[in-house]
């Protein structure tokens, strides 16, 4: 059974639960230690760029991952995505086939490299991935979301990093999505003073569709509360919200319920884009989603820099 995040990973301040729960995290750290100790670095004869996070989820690795794709292949290359296979990530699988051609699924990390040398592939995206050390990448880049940054800042499961935000020292980019946040910058900074910091904001393509209607928004997501956050902030109206686990395999009588639910009050459906790849099979008309856009603050500087490792 999945469980939706705990609040309390995003409270700055440490509390009872947290502390509790703090001696597990002492052993993921030990295991992330050993791991990094114990791994020996393969390195590919074409270049691998990682998109990934040390906060768990919901951070917009894989919108990046596919905008970092697109724009390459703008430029004449031929990149692929690479996504390491799990058997519940079938929405992410299916976004990303939306917006990107060419991806590889794969158990392994490496033999997913190894294939997309074999088909022709100049250059790998690695959509998650940077607690992989088992493969030399030339360029790491981490996703924070400017509501939850590092949250609490404490290792899982007493916190929501996968590792300690000292990793960030091997990390050459950092991409924010949300607004300027001068004092997580100077943070960033002291651990690795030649990060490279860029901000992005989902830009809503579809909003007129939902705007004059009273809304049933539900997200089965990392972080649900930046996407109602984003319907709000565009002047759309949330009468009811639904909140599911990440990855949330839904059933179609549970949709239907939705759906039902909406119909009793008069109000129109909204979901994720994600979230609707995952109940697309279903066929039902009544379900729409919110289709964005990645915007850059510094776009050209920013695939000037990806390009000096290619």
């Amino acid at each position: 059974m999945k469980l939706i995040k705990p609040k309390f990973w995003d409270k700055k301040e440490k509390n009872f639960i947290s502390l509790l729960l703090f001696p597990i995290s002492l052993i993921t750290l030990l295991i992330v230690f050993f791991k990094k100790l114990l791994s020996k670095k393969i390195k590919f004869n074409i270049p691998v760029i990682c998109v990934g996070n040390i906060y768990v989820g919901g951070t917009g690795k894989t919108p990046a991952a596919i905008f970092l794709a697109n724009e390459l292949s703008k430029l004449g290359l031929n990149p692929v995505i690479l996504r390491k296979f799990y058997r519940n990530h079938n929405d992410e699988y299916s976004q990303i086939r939306s917006n990107y051609k060419n991806l590889i699924i794969t158990k392994n990390r490496i033999d997913g490299i190894k294939k997309a040398e074999k088909n022709g592939n100049n250059i790998v995206i690695l959509d998650d991935g940077l607690q992989d050390y088992k493969i030399e990448k030339d360029l790491c880049i981490s996703c924070f979301h400017q509501n939850q940054l590092v949250g609490n800042g404490l290792i899982l499961p007493a916190g929501p990093l996968r590792e300690n935000i000292s990793a960030l020292k091997k990390i050459q980019i950092v991409l924010i999505n949300g607004d300027k946040c001068s004092d997580f910058e100077k943070k960033l900074k002291i651990i690795n003073k030649d990060l490279e910091i860029y901000y992005l904001n989902y830009k809503p393509l579809n909003i007129e569709n939902f705007k004059g209607h009273k809304l049933l928004a539900f997200a089965a997501i990392g972080n649900p509360e930046n996407f109602f956050q984003l319907l709000n902030n565009n002047g759309l109206i949330i009468k009811k919200k639904l909140v599911y686990p990440d990855h949330y395999e839904f059933t179609k009588d549970e949709i239907q319920k939705i759906i039902d639910e909406a119909d009793h009050q008069n109000l129109k459906i909204i979901t994720t884009e994600k979230d609707f790849f995952k109940i697309n099979n279903f066929n039902l008309p009544e379900i729409n989603f919110l289709k964005v856009s990645l915007e850059f603050v510094e776009k050209e500087k920013f695939i000037n820099r990806i390009q000096k490792i290619i």
